[in-house]
Order: C-alpha cells, then sequence, then structure tokens
C-alpha cells in the first residue's frame, strides 16, 4: 500500500522562537540502569527520576560509542514514560550498549546514563508467567478510554455523501453510538465546529454575524446518541481569518490568526453562551469542555506565531469563562508532547486559567506531565491526551494490523498506572474520515477504529477486552522473559465472583508490526484465591493474525487491486465481524487450596482474554 505521509507529518515539532520556552529543568540521568537479555530483545529498566516526565533510551555497538536514540518507528516522539522498555531492534547474539536520559519535557533532556550492555538470545529462555490473586483486588479498574474517543469533525456526521456505496453519516453516527454502548465512551473530541460548512459566523457589510443553527445541527445530534463533545474551538471563520488562504486538510480549514481579537472573542463568548442557554448552564459546566485550537506547534495547524497562539489562548479563556467562571477550558492541544510547559509558563505569568492540560503523541505511550504541573503548582490538573494512536501517518498498513490493537493496550495499561492520566483518546473512531480524502477502498491504513462499512478492527477488539474486564482490579505479577516489557497483562473480577485476566505481547518495534515469530512466548496465568474445588467455565478469546482479524479475512477474499467488497464478500466481512474464541468454553475446576492454571502460547503480536465463570451449585 502507497505510504502517503504527507509533508505536514514531518514537520512534527516545535516550532523555535527566543522568546517562546518554558522553565523545565535538566535532571540527573536514573541510576540502576539493568539490562537484561531475553529472546530476540532486552529489557531495559531503571529506577525513576522524582520530576521526569519520561526517559530516551539510547544505544550503541560499543561502550563508549556513538549513541543514538532507540528508534522503534513510532514517527512521532520515541521517548517513553516509565521503565520497562524492550529493546527489539538489536541482532541476536550481538553485544549492544545501552544508555538512558531523564526528560523533564518533550525537548528538555538531561545527561546520558553510564552505559550498560546485554546480548539478545536467539530464543525465549523461559516462559512468562502471570500470577494473579484473585481475592486481592487493588481498587476499582481504572478506565481511560471512558471520557474520550476522536472524530472527523462533526459535521460529517450530517452527511449523506457516500463512501465505497456507504452513507457516510449514518456510518459514522453507528460508530460513534457503538463507542457509547459497547465501550463506555462518554465525550467525542473533534476538529473544526467553527469551519464555514457550518455557519456560524460571517459578516455582513463589514459587521459580525453569529448564526449558531449549524452548530445546534451537531450537538443536537451528538447529544442524540447520548455523547457529549469536547469543544475544540476551531478552525477560523473565513470572514474573520486574517489570512483565508492559509488552510490545511481538504476540507480546507483554515489556520490564520483572526483579523479582530475582539471579534474572535465575542465570537467565542456568544457561541459558549448560546450553549449555555441551550443545553443548560449546569449541564455545561458538569459536563462540556473547551479545547484552545488543534496542535498550534505546527505551522501546517497555526499560521501565526507562538506568541499569537498564547494570545489566542488568553482571549479565547477569557471569552468562556465570561458566561461562567466554572466553565472548564485548556489547551494546549499540541502535536508530539510539545508546549505543555510552555502553556504552564506562560499561565503563571498572565493568570489564564488551565482547568485541563491536553496534548497528543502517536507512536509511544504517552508521556507523564503530573512532574510538570507539580512545578506550576497546579498539581491534580486534569490530563487529556486528546489525540493519540499508533502513528502519525494517513493510510498507513499498521493502522489495520492486530500490532495496532497491542499497541492501544499497551498505552492503556500505561495510562491505568497510579490513574496518571485521566483520558486517553484514540484518534479516531471510523474510517469515515476525510482530511486527506475519503477512504479510497476498504482496507487502506485509516486511523478509524472501525471500517467504512462498519467492521471492527482489532483496535476495536482491544477496547472491547478492556471494558470487558471486571469492575475491581486484581494484583497481576509478570515474571519471565520480557514481562512487563512485551507480555503484559490486566486482571480483575466482578461482584459475582467471576474473574478476568488480558494478556497480550507487544514490542513497540513498528518494523515487526506485521509479527516477529522469535518474540512469541508461551504464557501460564496462574490464578490463585479462587473458591477451593469450585467449577467455572473458561472462555478465552483471542485477537492475532488468524483470530478477530477482519483484515486477514479481506486478503484473503478478495481479488487483486479490488477497493471494495461485492455483496457476497460484505455477508463474508459480516459474519467474521466477531471476538473468536480461540478454543471452545470448557469446565475447569479450581484446586483445593484454590488455584487454577491456564497455559497457552502468545504471538506477538496478539492479545487474550481469559474469563472464568463460576459455575452455580445446582
Amino acid at each position: 500500500m502507497k505510504n502517503a505521509r504527507t509533508d505536514w507529518e514531518n514537520r512534527i515539532g516545535q516550532r523555535t522562537d527566543p522568546t517562546f520556552g518554558g522553565d523545565a529543568p535538566r535532571l540527573d540521568p536514573p541510576t540502576h540502569i539493568r539490562a537484561e537479555a531475553g529472546g530476540q530483545q532486552v529489557t531495559l529498566t531503571w529506577d525513576e527520576v522524582p520530576g521526569a516526565v519520561g526517559y530516551q533510551v539510547y544505544a550503541a555497538d560499543e561502550p563508549y560509542g556513538d549513541y543514538q536514540p532507540v528508534d522503534h518507528a513510532g514517527r512521532d516522539v520515541l521517548a517513553v514514560p516509565h521503565p520497562p522498555y524492550a529493546d527489539t531492534t538489536g541482532t541476536p547474539e550481538r553485544e549492544r550498549w545501552y544508555r538512558v536520559a531523564t526528560l523533564t519535557d518533550v525537548h528538555v533532556e538531561g545527561e546520558l546514563s553510564g552505559p550498560v550492555a546485554a546480548t539478545p538470545l536467539p530464543a525465549a529462555s523461559s516462559p512468562v508467567v502471570v500470577a494473579v490473586d484473585a481475592d486481592r483486588a487493588t481498587g476499582e479498574l481504572h478506565r481511560p478510554w471512558r471520557p474520550m474517543i476522536g472524530s472527523e469533525h462533526l459535521s460529517h456526521a450530517l452527511s449523506t455523501d457516500t463512501t465505497g456505496g456507504r452513507v457516510i453519516g449514518e456510518e459514522l453516527s453507528s460508530a460513534l453510538s457503538a463507542a457509547r454502548t459497547e465501550l463506555g465512551v462518554t465525550h467525542v473530541r473533534a476538529h473544526a465546529i467553527l469551519n464555514d460548512d457550518v455557519g456560524a459566523y460571517r459578516e455582513v457589510d463589514g459587521e459580525p454575524v453569529h448564526d449558531f443553527t449549524g452548530v445546534d445541527r451537531v450537538y443536537d445530534h451528538l447529544r442524540s446518541l447520548d455523547l457529549y463533545p469536547v469543544v475544540e474551538l476551531s478552525f477560523m471563520p473565513r470572514d474573520l481569518a486574517s489570512d483565508p488562504a492559509k488552510t490545511v486538510f481538504e476540507y480546507e480549514a483554515i489556520v490564520s490568526p483572526p483579523k479582530d481579537w475582539q471579534r474572535w472573542h465575542d465570537l467565542v463568548r456568544d457561541l459558549t453562551q448560546h450553549l449555555a442557554d441551550r443545553y443548560g448552564l449546569e449541564d455545561l459546566v458538569e459536563n462540556w469542555s473547551f479545547e484552545v485550537w488543534n496542535e498550534a506547534n505546527l505551522e501546517v495547524f497555526w499560521s501565526g506565531t507562538p506568541a499569537e497562539y498564547l494570545k489566542l489562548y488568553d482571549v479565547t479563556a477569557a471569552a468562556v469563562k465570561a458566561v461562567d467562571q466554572r466553565l472548564r477550558v485548556g489547551g494546549p492541544s499540541s502535536a508530539a508532547s510539545g508546549w505543555v510547559e510552555e502553556l504552564l509558563t506562560h499561565a503563571d505569568e498572565s493568570g489564564a486559567p488551565v482547568d485541563f492540560v491536553t496534548t497528543h503523541t502517536y507512536g509511544s505511550p504517552p508521556l507523564d506531565f503530573r512532574p510538570a504541573l507539580e512545578r506550576h503548582g497546579r498539581e491534580g490538573v486534569p490530563i487529556w491526551w486528546t489525540e493519540w494512536g499508533v502513528t502519525p501517518t494517513h493510510f498507513y498498513e499498521v493502522s489495520d494490523a492486530v500490532f495496532a490493537g497491542t499497541f492501544l493496550l499497551r498505552g492503556m495499561a500505561s495510562a491505568m498506572r497510579d490513574r496518571r492520566i485521566e483520558a486517553l483518546s484514540y484518534w479516531v473512531v471510523s474510517d469515515h474520515f476525510e482530511e486527506l480524502g475519503r477512504p479510497p477502498e476498504l482496507l487502506h491504513g485509516g486511523f478509524g477504529l472501525r471500517t467504512v462499512g462498519e467492521l471492527r478492527k482489532p483496535r476495536w477488539w482491544a477496547l472491547a477486552l478492556l471494558e470487558a474486564l471486571g469492575e475491581q482490579q486484581l494484583q497481576a505479577e509478570v515474571s519471565g522473559d520480557g514481562a512487563d516489557s512485551l507480555v503484559e497483562a490486566l486482571a480483575a473480577a466482578d461482584d459475582g465472583g467471576e474473574v478476568t485476566v488480558l494478556t497480550w505481547n507487544l514490542t513497540l518495534d513498528q518494523t515487526k508490526a506485521s509479527g516477529a515469530p522469535g518474540l512469541s512466548r508461551r504464557v501460564r496465568v496462574e490464578v490463585r484465591g479462587l473458591a477451593p474445588s469450585t467449577s467455572y467455565v473458561l472462555r478465552h478469546e483471542r485477537v492475532d493474525d488468524e483470530h478477530s482479524d477482519i483484515a486477514a479475512v479481506w486478503g484473503r477474499i478478495k481479488e487483486a487491486d479490488q477497493a471494495w467488497p461485492t455483496d457476497e464478500q460484505w455477508a463474508t466481512l459480516r459474519e467474521a465481524d466477531r471476538l473468536d474464541v480461540l478454543a471452545p468454553d470448557s469446565e475447569v475446576t479450581a484446586d483445593a487450596d484454590g488455584s487454577l492454571v491456564v497455559e497457552y502460547d502468545l504471538p506477538m503480536p496478539a492479545m487474550s482474554l481469559l474469563t472464568l465463570t463460576p459455575l452455580l451449585a445446582g
């Protein structure tokens, strides 16, 4: 498939401006770096550094050679928020040296640690053991996927146009509704509520006219799906733009600053007041939020200067708060984890409110910005990753692959750690998406969790498996070759005694996205604390290249260069659009000591959900 990586995607990062910056300190490198060799991988761990938002892993062929960041081909931020980290980019039986640097911002990096070495083994040295204690709950399971999901601009959900013979608005609405009912999602974040197709602003005889009937159609429709919007205040209406020629996307969203800052303020204030009047102020305070722009640290999304973005933030926040001080406003809604320190530093000086922090990244688990908030005296401010995904690249095969599903599990589990992220919003819910043009074929590497035609991709199943976990998280300790760096686990239980154990196998190295047999692992799940001698129904659901993978099915039935299915093929695909079981359900019995063991092979990439449902006597 053609890689349609665009010029703007190559410009990810912070723009340079000598007057623009934060005040993140440089910290010492982590200590006690450990490199443990395993089958075709090296697992690195270290002692975490107070104040770090993340870490950058470096590698070289000699102890004091040319160290370069380990490039796991994520195409965005390569840093990771915490250890352990599995390097699978080396060569088995060839020694490699590692050093690690501490990050206090995505662009503020300390010195490198001392070097450590390890040599990947040709094959796994041991199975992975997942020890679950069913009578040891650690608290309510955190679900950072529920607060938010991404979507194409929401007016698209009203479109009667077709793609691949499917009605766009009907299917995008169906995907959003399924996110609510199947995944528990409550909010949707999307671009362009102020675009001219919605018609909120125009000028007549040089005077501003505000018309929110288009906004009403969009948000009334979303509320009819029992979803709330995260109101991303973008992009610039043509009549208000200082440079209407500055646009992005196929739908020509205008990215320039306003020509009149007071008119921008009035537009945002009146929009906010209109929403309060229509939906109720208390509902707005409790359930709505306002995000200032999208990825202004990319020139493609903001043609103004960094200083002008900060002015936009101040003016926009003031306009929202003019309606009610309790309304929530935040940002910087930045690409590649940028500008968080800069916004916080600016807000410290200007007094602008920051009720939540938003940023984006792709290809790695999100960094941990809690230390940055603490440095600025803003402990407890919610952190929302309003875009996150496996790749920032449109039309890229990995988005349709099982690898992307296991990647989603890796990121969500990281976000769940210490409940460090309130919302991790996958970008986006549906392949009905037109930023760089509408889908040219069924599986085209689209960002969606669901295809055109409403088929579930492995990433959808990843969220469905997470949602299937019980309410109370159980202690799950993982040991063995690649424990917690390749193979990870979550376990939970419900009030009825049902136990669920989710395991997955993933390297962040996207050069192995199509699979790597040498990274497959034998997994042994040992569950303790069950009711002694009690019988359970064991169900084992699996997502891998042979199970629950709609791309594999389409690959088997399509003709060469076929873009869209025939009616008969649609029927075959719909029959395959299910979560497969690895083997038929079976009855198993806990030992007299309340223990039970289940073993299976777990390829890389793959994910498995074990469900143990107690059988009622009689």
